[in-house]
């Protein structure tokens, strides 16, 4: 049985950064055109006059309808103390944005380079609202593993192709989509996503962060608004802590999902997950991972990999429907499930105090660990959870030992 310890990981997991940097480093202002117009050239031609031992301020607001592609940066502090809005160009943003190959991903600003650091207390504000309502009116989410450059719903900053990054300090607002993508060494702390629909369209898939090929990744202290995933651990992620976070209305904390496509292997290992409050949440600690597929080229399941080593610590559930879950059957009908089991295989999870009240929209259910394959390791301690009506029932199917658990289960009917 592996454990892993928050300061234990912290301590490899945070970046240096020279903070304080030479008072004396070239410094760039970015002027903001003002009367609505681009004013994504003007921050383009900061990034590349500053792209090295360098400072860029971006104190003013400013209208982007340019994708914004900083590469190549090396030790760069970037002040945002303005705002950065994206204008809700649904035409022209789906072909320009940058894609990046996974889940029709696409993204408004790639930063990448190494030794950076983002602050500042201002605002990214991916003006949302109208990609919400398109995509409830046509239900067009693109095709799985391809660009759609109809509708392509970027992300507001991707950390990419990165190492030694900080971002903190900063508000982000209205996000069409979700990234960490290709990167180590990248802390985020005190981060303020908020993510709300003022129409009757929902907010679809508003991650407030989605970790993919990523090591070494803290994200902690910030508060996350939205209904998707709080924080969801993507394919080939490894050695994540999250740290003191407050979420509400989301899907939870989440490893996955992961194996979707046929043919590919994802791994998600060394996460430590602590101190967290979810209030009014589908999902509290959830693991997901798509079942089986006898198709080689499926979308909708048959990859392979494993999740081991996890660890959700301290973790506080109010008003959530399913405060512990994990499902080895994500998005896969159970007839198909049952005849082809997930090829990931899920071991070494640990729950520690975890504890609050669920919502009774899944009855007495407080804990449901439903497993296609049998999944080795799982333990429980100091679990206290409360249905809203009736006594707690605790769901586990092809847990090796339920003797590890701190609650007596039952099979699921």
């Amino acid at each position: 049985m592996m454990r892993i310890s928050l300061l234990g990981l912290l301590a490899v997991v945070t970046p240096a950064l020279a903070h304080g940097r030479d008072p004396h480093q070239k410094t760039c202002h970015v002027p903001a055109i003002g009367g609505g117009e681009d004013d994504g050239p003007a921050i383009l031609a900061a990034f590349k006059e500053c792209s090295k031992n360098a400072k860029i301020v971006l104190d003013k607001y400013y209208v982007v309808d340019t994708l914004l592609l900083t590469k190549g940066l090396e030790n760069v502090d970037v002040e945002l103390s303005g705002t950065v809005q994206y204008t809700p160009d649904i035409a022209k943003w789906s072909p320009q944005s940058l894609y990046l190959t996974y889940q029709n991903a696409t993204t408004f600003w790639f930063l990448s380079g190494n030794n950076i650091h983002l602050y500042g207390g201002g605002t990214l504000d991916a003006n949302g609202q109208v990609w919400w309502d398109t995509f409830n009116n046509t239900h067009n989410a693109g095709t799985a593993g391809g660009s759609s450059r109809t509708f392509a719903r970027p992300i507001p900053l991707t950390v990419g192709n990165a190492t030694n990054v900080v971002v903190e300090n900063i508000k982000q607002i209205g996000s069409p989509f979700w990234f960490v993508y290709q990167s180590t060494n990248v802390t985020y702390k005190n981060i303020n996503i908020r993510t709300v629909s003022y129409s009757s369209s929902p907010t679809a898939n508003s991650d407030g962060w989605d970790i993919y090929r990523s090591d070494h990744i803290t994200i902690r202290d910030s508060i996350v608004i939205n209904d998707d995933d709080c924080v969801s651990f993507k394919p080939n992620s490894t050695n994540i802590v999250v740290a003191n976070m407050w979420c509400n209305g989301s899907h939870g904390i989440s490893v996955g999902s992961l194996g979707q496509y046929a043919g590919e292997t994802d791994i998600v290992a060394n996460v430590f997950v602590k101190n967290i409050t979810m209030l009014n949440a589908q999902n509290g600690a959830r693991i997901k991972v798509f079942g089986g597929n006898p198709s080689p080229n499926s979308t909708v399941g048959g990859g392979t990999g494993y999740v081991k080593n996890i660890t959700f610590e301290d973790f506080f559930v109010s008003n959530v429907d399913n405060p512990v879950l994990i499902n080895q059957c994500y998005s896969t009908p159970a007839a198909t499930c049952a005849q082809f089991p997930s090829n990931l295989s899920i071991s070494d999870v640990h729950y520690i105090n975890v504890t609050g009240t669920s919502s009774g929209a899944e009855g007495s259910v407080v804990v449901d660990l439903e497993c296609s394959d049998t999944c080795e390791d799982i333990t429980a301690t100091g679990t206290k959870l409360t249905p809203k009506n009736g006594t707690a029932e605790y769901i586990c199917k092809n847990i090796a030992s339920t003797s590890e658990l701190d609650f007596n289960c039952t099979a699921p009917s």
